[in-house]
């Protein structure tokens, strides 16, 4: 997976095969004494990862359309592209262990993976490697929480301290088991992925929650922060809440 590439088949070779792998571009030129010296480390990079990655050389006095397309002023300069995009890059001879660094960067690794599948065996060995993994351990507890395992759920949830969606399910628990306030259609409505229902009625509950408020407040942040800054439902999901409380 190391090659020459040039101005005519640099679409093909790094563009278009970088929707499939990571490819790495290595900028050179015969010159360049750390280009001599950075070559050989990003070639056992490369070599080391098996076909996850590839490495492409491109000579920048003979190719200088695309080092200029690509603002190299400075030798080796190396980029990462995936996706068709760059998406990483450095100037100057690196160590190999800021090289490695750099190539692990762009692979995904088991776990994440792992936490792609989603599925509950595949989350579990997720959280096996990375323990303390929040978009592991959270999705993971979602799931026994919708079966009734929501001890083990509160046992996870406890590993991230800190995050807004292990927080708000940690919470809803415990609302859930004191089945006071009545959040019940809330929920429904949260399962069933009406948040603006959801949202509607958890803020509705908070002026009479006794004891709870804390919990509902909680669950809402989870949700809004699961909703993201930008969407329209979260920025006055936000505001209402503050008036709410305050």
């Amino acid at each position: 997976m190391v090659f020459d590439v040039t101005e005519q088949d640099f679409q093909r070779e790094v563009l278009d095969r970088s929707h499939q792998i990571p490819v790495v571009v290595d900028f050179w030129a015969e010159w360049c004494g750390p280009c001599r010296q950075l070559g050989p480390v990003l070639e056992r990079a490369a070599n080391a990862r098996e076909g996850k990655i590839a490495l492409a050389k491109l000579d920048t006095d003979a190719n200088q359309g695309i080092a200029q397309a690509f603002q190299i002023q400075s030798i080796p300069a190396v980029k990462a592209f995936v996706d068709g995009r760059l998406a990483s890059e450095f100037v100057g001879a690196q160590p190999p262990a800021a090289v490695e660094r750099f190539f692990d960067g762009l692979v995904p690794s088991e776990a994440d993976g792992l936490v792609a599948a989603g599925d509950e065996p595949s989350l579990r060995r997720a959280v096996e490697l990375e323990p303390n993994r929040a978009d592991a351990l959270v999705p993971l507890a979602r799931l026994l929480h919708a079966r009734g395992d929501t001890d083990e759920a509160l046992e996870l949830l406890e590993r991230v301290p800190g995050d807004f969606a292990a927080a708000g399910l940690g919470a809803r628990i415990e609302l859930e088991r004191s089945e006071s306030p009545n959040l019940e259609a809330a929920f429904a409505a949260l399962d069933g992925g009406d948040e603006e229902r959801a949202l509607e009625l958890l803020l509705e509950a908070l002026p009479g929650a006794d004891g709870h408020k804390d919990d509902i407040r909680k669950v809402v942040v989870g949700l809004l922060d699961e909703l993201g800054v930008e969407h329209p439902l979260a920025r006055d999901g936000r505001r209402r809440l503050a008036a709410a409380l305050y």
